[in-house]
């Protein structure tokens, strides 16, 4: 319990103690980047140097019966940052007829299932911006739909 005779702390000992809760944040917020950014360094490594996987295809599988469930036509089935096309996103975002060949790592091989099996047996696939962090192409997303064409 303090006493009325202790002495209050100096208004340099206020700013150190403000300094040291400064410098605390700083730190956590520096490490929390780093965690970010490892997360980030091993989705792309893992993206751009494995193969599509059987648990991948099977996480297709169930978005999409999820949403026939749900009564939709179509489900975002993948997404990835768009830095991890050829140009960032952005003939995905100007809705460019080749953006395709933008693809690389795990999307280039959704698209190509996509073409060999989704395509024949009726199904279209979009892909677009789904995001813009700080107003440029953040995340691309996949749907895949079943709806009926129009004609």
């Amino acid at each position: 319990m303090a006493q009325s005779t202790d002495t209050p702390p100096s208004a340099a000992q206020l700013r150190q103690m403000l300094l040291e809760k400064e410098l605390e944040k700083a730190s956590l917020y520096r490490r929390e980047q780093e965690a970010k950014q490892k997360e980030i360094t091993t989705f792309a490594e893992d993206f751009l140097k494995h193969h599509v996987t059987e648990n991948e295809i099977a996480t297709v599988r169930r978005l999409v019966m999820n949403a026939v469930r749900d009564g939709k036509l179509e489900a975002m089935v993948y997404s990835f940052p768009s830095d991890l096309c050829s140009d960032s996103g952005r003939a995905i975002n100007s809705n460019d007829p080749d953006w395709p060949k933008t693809l690389r790592g795990k999307a280039k091989e959704f698209f190509d299932r996509y073409q060999a099996f989704g395509k024949p047996q009726g199904f279209k696939l979009k892909a677009m911006i789904i995001n813009f962090p700080g107003g440029i192409p953040g995340d691309v997303g996949f749907f895949l739909s079943w709806a009926q064409e129009t004609k």
